[in-house]
């Protein structure tokens, strides 16, 4: 498999995604209504439709395991909706029809298999209605492991450099960033316990994400002190990728007990951080499963950490169940 040539098409697919996604930004008002999603899903479907045309045109046999389809938009009461998403996705391929974008769109509609993509277009809707973190997630599972990742993370400032960047990592080549407009690849290095100033701990912005109480327990028992940073989306693997914290807490809620996480909200971000020199597991230690469903349902929990201090926060979870 010509993985230099997966990254090339895949890097450029988000790249036009992530000005699809920008464009439409412009256009929410700041006082939207949370239960009017329409910008999302306008930006969530041509995200999905540039991304999917890229990749089937140039690997047509390999499955798209995308987060939306465009049954909704077939409908015709959803003629307003799919016209706009058609609009935004003319301005970066002028000769796009209706009839394309839907085709596009449901290219997201592959199985889970020996080798297929996960796509979630759109990680963060909240974080992207309000101005604030989201993320476009794409993973490459080979035969049961995850083998290249991206992250487009178009809203995300580091503590050095500019506001937008691309996150790509392929397995046993390490992880890198660039700008999302393109630039220098920038290798990845998760933070040393010795570096306080960074050791710090991230975990998602809404509290229905998790249990965010338990996990500033947990935070602190491995000495992380500081007040957590709150981020919406896979954008969090970033910051741990790029050392910029240390752990990355996802527990289960207790308001929602039986949840099982997509396969599409951690694929891209978990190789990131791996080949950054991080760990990715579920609360029990276990490898999170790509491979089985689109959802990860003997997985509980994800846990990401700098590596070092993984199996000390895997103890200190257990300990407070055993407890508890």
């Amino acid at each position: 498999m010509n993985y230099n040539l997966l990254k090339e098409i895949a890097i450029a697919s988000i790249q036009q995604a992530s000005k699809l996604c920008e464009e439409v930004r412009k256009n929410i008002p700041q006082a939207i209504e949370k239960e009017d999603k329409s910008p999302v899903t306008v930006a969530d479907f041509g995200s999905q439709a540039l991304i999917c045309k890229a990749l089937k045109e140039t690997f047509p046999n390999i499955p798209i395991v995308g987060e939306e389809d465009a049954t909704e938009l077939r409908k015709p009461e959803s003629g307003d909706t799919i016209n706009k998403i058609t609009d935004y996705v003319k301005n970066i391929i002028p000769s796009a029809t209706t009839d394309e974008v839907l085709q596009w769109i449901d290219y997201g509609n592959g199985k889970v298999g020996d080798c297929f993509w996960t796509l979630d277009p759109i990680d963060g809707t909240k974080g992207f209605l309000r101005q604030d973190q989201y993320a476009i997630a794409l993973a490459l599972i080979v035969e049961g492991e995850v083998k290249l990742g991206l992250l487009g993370c178009p809203a995300l400032k580091l503590s050095q450099g500019e506001t937008g960047w691309l996150f790509v990592a392929e397995r046993g080549k390490g992880a890198y960033r660039m700008p999302i407009a393109g630039g220098e690849m920038i290798k990845q290095k998760v933070v040393d316990k010795e570096d306080v100033s960074r050791f710090r701990f991230v975990e998602s912005v809404e509290a229905s994400h998790g249990n965010q109480s338990l996990q500033n327990t947990i935070a602190q028992s491995v000495g992380i002190t500081s007040e957590s940073v709150r981020v919406d989306s896979q954008a969090k693997y970033g910051i741990v990728s790029s050392g910029e914290a240390a752990l990355y807490l996802r527990l289960p809620s207790p308001k929602y007990p039986n949840y099982r996480e997509n396969i599409w909200d951690h694929a891209a971000g978990a190789i990131v951080v791996e080949e950054a020199g991080g760990k990715v597991s579920d609360m029990y230690g276990k490898p999170l499963d790509f491979a089985t469903a689109s959802k990860m349902n003997d997985n509980r929990g994800v846990v990401v950490t700098n590596g070092i201090i993984h199996d000390t926060v895997i103890n200190a979870i257990q300990s407070h169940n055993q407890n508890s």
